[in-house]
Order: C-alpha cells, then structure tokens, then sequence
C-alpha cells in the first residue's frame, strides 16, 4: 500500500506542465502579375522606326490582356498615338483600341472620352476611318447608354462631309448602327432636338438643318461614291435590322438606285425595295407617265422582276431570291413572270362606253368631213410600259434559262415558294419546273424535283408531263432517281396509262439498277395508295390473268414481280372490288409479302377468308391511347416499389419489363418509350440482385461467384446508362437526372466491390476521391432536380456530405454499403415523346451465299447503304464496324458527304468500306454493324445549356465509347492467293 501511496504521490506532484509555444504570425504573400502596360511602355520606347513599332504592336495584338489592365493599356497606347508621324502605326493603335473595347467585363465607356479627344488632332483619312470603327464597337458594346449613343452620332455627323469614301462609310454604318428616326441632330450637331425631316443636305451652308438619321443616311443615296452609295442602303437596312420603321419616303430614291452603274449598288437596292414592299404593301404610288395607281407591292414587285435581267449575276441571284419572299403580290402580276409576251402593254383599257361617254361630255362628234378628226388624241408610246416594266414580264423564264446554275437554283426556289401560297400559280409553273429535269447541273435537276415535291399536293401530272419526269429515271446519279420516287410518292396523275407509264419505267429502273429496289418499292406503294381507281383498270394485265385460261405462277424471287404486287394490294386496300380479280397464287403471295414486307403490303379484306391480321387489335384507330394507358399503368405499378429488398420487387420488374418489350414490339408509336422504361427498370434490377442481403453477410473468400455477378451487374449498369442518355432523343433534365443518379448507383457499388476484392489504401484513397467529386458535380450540375431526389441514393448521400469528405475509406465504403441497401426506388417520369435512335442496313442484304472474291492483300469495296432514324450528329457519332473471323474489328468514319437527310429526324448513309485481309482457305463471314460514338465529357443534351448550369463540365473524366444499334449484316467474303 505504501508503494501504491508513493506511486500516487509522484503521479500527482510530478506533472510536467508544458506551455503552448507561440506560433509565429505566418508570412502573407502577395502575388503580382507583370504590368502589361509597362511592358507594352518599354516595348514602344524600345521602337527606333515605324517598323519596330508596327512589329511591337502585332505581338501584343496577339497576347491575352486581363480587364482591370485594359485601361492602362489603352492610357499607353494613347500616349504613344499622339508622338507618333507614321500614319500606319496610329492606324494600328486605333484598331487595338476597338479590340481592347471587347474585352470581357471591361467597361468602354471609361476610354470614350480619351478616343473621341483623337479626332481634334487627326488629319489622316485613313485613320480617322479606324477611329471610327473603334468607337462603333465602343457603341455596340454600350447599347443601353443614351448618352454614348448620341455623342457617337455626333461625331459621326460632323465626318460625313469628309472627302474620303471610307470615312463616310464608317459614319453612315455608325448612323445605321447607333440612329434614331425620332431623335435628330442640329447642323452643328451639338445636341438633339425634335426630330423635323427636311432641310438641306449635310455640309451645305446656310440655316439650321434639322435631321433624323433616316434623311441623313437617305441624302447619301446620290454619293458620287459607289462605294458611299451601299454603304447609305446598307445602313439604313441596318436601321430596320434594328425594329425602327422607314419611312416610305425613300421609295422612289430606291428605285432610282437599281439602276445604278454599280452592281453593290444594285444588289443592296433590291433588299431595300423589297424591305419597303413588305412595310407598307397596300401604299398606292403612281405609275410614271400614266394616270393609273398600283399598289406599292405591285410595283415593286415589277421592279424587282426586272433585276432579273441584270448584267450581273449577283444581282440576278438576289432578285430572284426576293422574289420568293414577296408572297402579296397580286395574282396577275404574279402570272406575268411566265409570260414573256406583254399583252395590251399591260395597260387599262376603256370600255366602249367610257369612250362614248367622255365623247359625248366633251360635246365633239365626228362630221366625217376631216380625215381622222375621230383618231385618239393620246399618242402612245409602244415603248412606254405603264403597269409593269418590259423586262418584268417573263423573269421567270429568263432566271430559268440564265447561263450561271446559281441563278436557275435561285429561280426554282423563288418558284417554289410563290407556288406553294398560290394554287393557280402552281399549275401555271409546272411546265417550267418539269423543264428543269433536263438541265445539265446536277445540283439544279435536284433542286427542281425537290421543289416540284413541295408543291406536289397542288398539281396533277398530265401524261406528256409524266413522261420528262420518268426520263430522270435513267440518271446516273442516285440521290437523282431517289428523289424521283420520292416525288412520285406525293404526286397526282390524271389517267391509267400515267400508272401504267410510270409503272414501266420504274421497272427497268429497277433492271438497270437493282440497288433501287426498296426506293421503287416504296414509290409503288404510295402510288397504288393514291389512285386505286385508275389501277383497277389495270389489273388483269398487271397480273396477267385470263377469264377462262390458268396462266402460270410467277417466281417469287422476282423483283419486279414484288413490285406489280406492291402497287395492286395497297391500291386494293381502298378499293373492296379488285380482289375479285385476284387468283388463287395472288392470295398466297399476299400472305407471304404480308409477313415477310409488312411495311409495303397493308392488311386486307379477303372475301371468304379470315381477317388479315393487323385490321384490328393492337393497330387500330384507338391502339395508341390504350397502349399509352398501359405503359402509364406499367410504370404506376413500379411505384408501388419502396425499397429495391422489399419482397416480390424482383418478380414485379420481371414481368413489367417483359410487357413493355412486348409493347415495343407491337406499337412502334411507343417503341421508344417502352424500350427507355424497360432498360431503365433493366437496371433496378441488377442493382436489386447485386445487394441480395444474404450474399453480402458473408466472407469475401466465400463469395466470389457472387462478386463476379455484382461486378458484371456494375458494368451493364454503367453500359445501359450511357445507352439511355445518348440512344434516346427526347429527354428532359428530370431524365437525365435519373440516368445519371442510375449510374452513381452503378460506381457505388463497383467502389464497394473494390474495397472488398482489393487490398491496400492508396489505390483505394484514389477511387474515393473521385467518387465523391463525381457527386459534387452531379449536384452542381442537377441542382434543380434535387428536390425530387430526397429519398434517393444521391439525397442520402448529399445530407451525408458532410461525414463523407472527412471519414476514411473503410467508413465511407461502409456508408455507401448500407445507403445502396436503404435507398428508396426512383420512380420514372416518361417525358411527352422519347425516340431511340435505330439504324436498318439495306445493302448489303448478307443473303447472298456467293462470296466476295478478291485478291489477297489487296482491297475491295463494299457498298454500304442504311437508314438512319432519330439519331442525332449523325455526320460525327456513326461509325462502321467491320468484324473478321479471325476476331480482327475495323471501325470506319464515314464521310460528312455520304449522309443524306431524306425528311426529318431520317438520315440516309450511303458509303463504301474497304476490305481487306490475307488469303483464306475457303469463303466465309464478315460481319458489318453501325456504332453510335458517344463522350460523357460534353454536355451533349440540349436540356442541360437551359438550366443555371450552363458551361459547368462534369468533374469525372472524358469516358468515350460505342453503342452498336441496328441488327449486324453478315457477307460472305474470299480472299484468294495472288498468283505469281
């Protein structure tokens, strides 16, 4: 005890009490760029010519300047200006100003007034044009400041009278740019005043003009400059760029400027009439020479048409694309662009009874004593056009027949347009446009028949006209001949030899070139679907049946036989009598096409047969709002679902992700909705069967066929995720929300995983690092779609976020473990219309047993033809898969030109890939896939740029890949040894 007593004794009068050392202030220290300014000082002193000095310029032209330095800069820049003689070198300084102006977050109006003192000094045209270019980006960039504006705009107008065209272009874009019509400027151009139009022109002596900017800019429409002369339309174009109303006014000073000298001239004067036409369209203005009033559009409209007999052809092309835009024109004005002929000089004539009346009031009858006392007293000049000019009529027909193909492309699409507002104008053009088809520009033959589907629902086709269009079909071209049965889809013929005309030239299209096939297929079913009368006539010669006589069976590998069936069904499904003529093969054969093309041969009534299928059920008139209704009930049964362990959770996502498989395969309105939900629900349930409780209780050396499943259930889920977020179009940010919180569920658990299976903390320390800022960029990047997320995994982890960025990683693989387990089921929410992304190769068909044969070594072309639906960037995300026996894979980037885009959301990729490879002992199978490249590393949903987060990048790495969608073809192919 005694010890014991000791013991305590010295425990407590030996403590040693240590004072806290005082820790030294730590040392702040300040860090500080290098002053541009003094750099760019030095670098200017440095400079013993104009050369040196130009050279110093141009180098700091090309570097980075912070805001807080631009004003010192310019400061220099300005000090410098004023020492300098060389004229380029301010010329240079003056640019760099303007540039500097741009700078982010950089406030002009701070070196406004240091740029406007330059002007006192400066007698140099050419840099008085810089400066005042610099101070219209100091204008643009201060558009709300009103008192910027108007001392800009007296600058400019104190420079208008200079001598130099270049100044006073500058001055009249800074007007255009900068004016008002309701504001004005005094001739001394010290203030503003109520705006007064009239006065004297700028730079004449003599009492106070007072101006608004539209009577400013309108005085330099007669410049002696051509070049002053675009710049006054061009600016004043601007001022209606800007919402500010022209006067009429100007009208006649337009009209006059289209015959200018100057082909700008002109090109701009045409935008300006037409801008006025489309303001103030009903206007009566006076026609030259002529007691009569036409309205303003009417006139202009004539005006415009004859531009299109212009010298030039730039002026031609402009023309005859503003004719397109002016779609009020009255219609006989409209009719006389086709006629070339000037019926009764377009004037208004008298009627008898006008005449005699006005005989009569003027109380002078004819004696018959005098020769010719009775003759009109107006002496007409047959020259003299009143209504409309002489070159106007037929400017159609001239833009059709020019030399230059850009004018012909210009006219047909100003044709398209006029004709698609006017039915009789239409049918008046036709003959025109199918006049085209024969041009010896492929681009203009496309464009014409392009234009003709347009307006193909206002036509019918007569037989002469049908036979130039079924010319094209011996075009080599193939975007040619598909937009040819394209047209043929929507066009109207008027008799049956026009379906048995065209019926024939698409047949030896499809001889001459069999890879039409599926185009003229399709061009037979529509045909037969709009004129099942005058295919009913045909019939029996179509299908070369006899009334008493058993002809032969037709082959059924006969392409062009499908064809002929082709148009007869869909023609008979509008028409109940034709079947009557079928034989008994035709109804075999019906049957097999229905299967085997169902998307060419539609469902009929057979007399004396059951129902083809597909009349009723699933595709009938109601079949899309009830299997809209299922998939709401499908997806409100999931919700009943609460925790991913509760009991029966797995069976339920069985069988509703077996429904909605069966849904898409049977409504293809709601293909892309059913398979989103059902690979969505895909998910869920490998998440549920990875965190079976029981498995993860015991050991890990226990359980290792189930971490294999865990982690092969991890990767799918992170493979179907990016296959949701970039398969599908359509999406909201509340879906993408959701695909991203699947695919941190997915990385938890492969965290989790790693933790089990791998031992170490460094490597571990690493993931974890990364896991959490993959969860602080989902909330930066979702942070409107956080409320919905409470009882998620990622809300339990974002109230967590505290704890987890300072626990260990043992503690935090044990957090997410237990969170993954209690996390509550995210419930999905179908957006209005969600695509997938599809992708059928055409050619080749891979049923052909005859292999490719080709040398060893060398290469040869496989003709790839697919189309493409809903896919997004198709020019930068689909790629071409090659898969060769021996397990090599090929992936090709087709080119941007091998894309066509049929209609919308279709894309069309008709491409060759070249193949290759070592001699083969004997044929066999290649496969050949589209890909659809995707990165996580940009923001490639539109939804996301609409939020606050717009520019945020997500904080894990660029994960890049391919989706393979659309079934793979398989070609045979033989490489044989090169013969030495």
């Amino acid at each position: 005890m005694a010890a014991h007593l000791k013991k305590r004794v010295y425990e407590e009068f030996s403590k040693v009490v240590q004072l806290p050392q005082e820790e030294a202030p730590a040392k702040k220290l300040r860090l500080t760029k290098p002053s541009k300014s003094a750099a760019l000082h030095i670098d200017l002193c440095k400079a013993s010519n104009p050369t040196d000095a130009l050279q110093y310029l141009l180098h700091f032209a090309r570097s980075s300047v912070e805001a807080e330095s631009v004003e010192g800069v310019v400061r220099i820049l300005l000090e410098h200006y004023y020492k300098e003689q060389d004229n380029s070198v301010r010329l240079k300084i003056a640019s760099l100003i303007g540039l500097l102006s741009k700078t982010q977050n950089f406030n002009p109006e701070s070196i406004l007034d240091d740029t406007l003192n330059t002007f006192n000094t400066e007698k140099s045209h050419q840099v008085l044009a810089q400066l005042l270019d610099t101070l219209l980006v100091i204008g643009t960039q201060l558009p709300e400041s009103l008192i910027v504006r108007h001392r800009l705009i007296e600058v400019a107008y104190k420079h208008l009278s200079d001598t130099y065209f270049g100044v006073r272009n500058k001055c009249l874009q800074l007007l255009g740019c900068l004016g008002n019509v309701d504001t004005s400027l005094n001739k001394d151009g010290q203030g503003l005043v109520p705006a007064v139009i009239g006065g004297s022109a700028p730079g004449v002596s003599g009492g106070v003009c007072v101006r608004d900017a539209q009577s400013l800019i309108s005085d330099y429409f007669a410049d002696q400059d051509p070049r002053v002369r675009t710049a006054a339309i061009k600016a004043m174009l601007q001022l209606h760029e800007r919402g500010l109303k022209i006067q009429q006014t100007i009208y006649d000073q337009a009209c006059q400027l289209l015959c200018d000298d100057y082909e700008q001239v002109r090109s701009a004067a045409v935008q300006m009439v037409w801008v006025l036409s489309q303001l103030y369209p009903e206007s009566i203005v006076p026609i030259p020479s002529s007691n009569e009033q036409v309205r303003l559009v009417d006139d202009s409209f004539g005006k415009i048409s004859h531009m299109v007999s212009d010298g030039s052809w730039v002026v031609r092309v402009q023309a005859a694309k503003t004719l397109g835009n002016m779609l009020q024109v009255s219609p006989h004005f409209l009719e006389q662009t086709l006629d070339k002929k000037l019926m009764s000089d377009l004037r208004r004539k008298r009627t008898a009874h006008e005449r005699a009346k006005e005989l009569y009031a003027s109380g002078e009858f004819s004696s018959g004593r005098k020769w010719a006392d009775d003759a009109p007293k107006e002496k007409v000049d047959t020259s003299a056009v009143n209504l409309i000019a002489s070159g106007a009529c037929g400017a159609f027909v001239h833009g059709l027949e020019d030399e230059m193909y850009e004018v012909r492309i210009a006219a047909v699409d100003a044709l398209s347009a006029l004709a698609q507002s006017s039915a009789s104008f239409a049918e008046k053009c036709l003959d025109f446009l199918v006049d085209m088809f024969n041009d010896e520009i492929e681009e203009v033959r496309l464009q014409s028949i392009h234009v003709l589907r347009q307006i193909s629902t206002n036509i019918t086709l007569r037989e002469d006209q049908l036979d130039t269009v079924l010319a094209v079909l011996e075009d080599s071209s193939r975007d040619i001949r598909e937009a040819l049965h394209e047209l043929l889809c929507f066009t109207n013929v008027s008799t049956k030899e026009c379906i048995q005309l065209a019926l024939l030239e698409l047949l030896k299209n499809l001889t001459k070139y069999p890879t039409d096939r599926n185009s003229v297929w399709k061009c037979l079913k529509f045909l037969g679907c709009r004129h099942p009368t005058l295919v009913l006539p045909l019939v029996p010669e179509l299908l070369s049946t006899h009334p008493y006589f058993h002809t032969p069976e037709p082959d059924m590998d006969d392409p062009a036989y499908i064809a002929v069936l082709v148009l007869v069904f869909n023609a008979a499904q509008s028409c109940p009598t034709m079947t009557a003529l079928f034989s008994d093969h035709t109804f075999r054969h019906y049957t097999y096409l229905r299967d085997s093309l169902s998307h060419l041969v539609p469902p009929l009534r057979l007399p004396g047969r059951t129902q083809a299928p597909g009349v009723s059920g699933i595709e009938g008139s109601s079949s899309v709002e009830s299997a809209q209704l299922f998939l709401q009930q499908s997806l409100s049964r999931i919700s009943t679902i609460h925790n991913l362990q509760d009991p029966g959770a797995q069976d339920l996502l069985n069988f509703t992700i077996r429904d909605l498989q069966r849904l898409g395969e049977l409504q293809t309105e709601l293909a892309g909705a059913a398979d989103f939900s059902a690979t969505y629900l895909r998910c869920q349930l490998l998440l549920t069967k990875a965190l079976q409780e029981k498995l993860w209780t015991m050991a890990v050396p226990l359980c290792l066929k189930h971490n294999a499943m865990a982690t092969a259930a991890a990767k799918q889920m992170l493979e179907e995720t990016y296959k949701l977020e970039f398969l599908y179009s359509g999406l909201e940010n509340r879906q993408v929300a959701t695909i991203h919180h699947v695919r941190l569920q997915a990385k938890a658990l492969q965290l989790v995983l790693t933790a089990r299976t791998r031992r170490g903390v460094e490597p571990l320390i690493s993931v974890c690092e990364k896991f959490l800022q993959e969860v602080e960029s989902f909330q930066r990047l979702f942070v409107v779609e956080l409320p919905h997320l409470q009882e998620s995994f990622v809300g339990k982890l974002l109230d967590l976020s505290p704890k987890l960025s300072a626990c260990k990683p043992g503690e935090l693989v044990k957090i997410l473990q237990t969170t993954l387990r209690q996390s509550g089921f995210l419930n999905l929410q179908l957006p209005k219309q969600v695509q997938r992304a599809s992708a059928t190769i055409i050619e080749p068909t891979g049923e052909s047993d005859n292999p490719l044969r080709f040398t060893s070594g060398l290469v040869v072309a496989l003709d790839i033809d697919a189309t493409l639906e809903h896919v997004q960037d198709p020019h930068n995300t689909v790629k071409v898969q090659v898969l060769y026996p021996d397990g090599q894979s090929h992936v090709i980037q087709p080119k941007p030109g091998d894309f066509r885009s049929p209609g919308p959301h279709r894309h069309r990729l008709i491409t060759q890939v070249y193949l290759s490879h070592s001699a083969w002992t004997e044929a066999c199978q290649i496969e050949v896939r589209l890909l659809l490249a995707y990165s996580s590393s940009r923001l490639c949903k539109a939804v996301w740029s609409d939020s606050s987060t717009e520019g945020l990048q997500p904080a894990e790495g660029a994960t890049e890949g391919t989706i393979p969608f659309g079934k793979p073809v398989k070609v045979f192919i033989m490489p044989k040894p090169a013969r030495r």
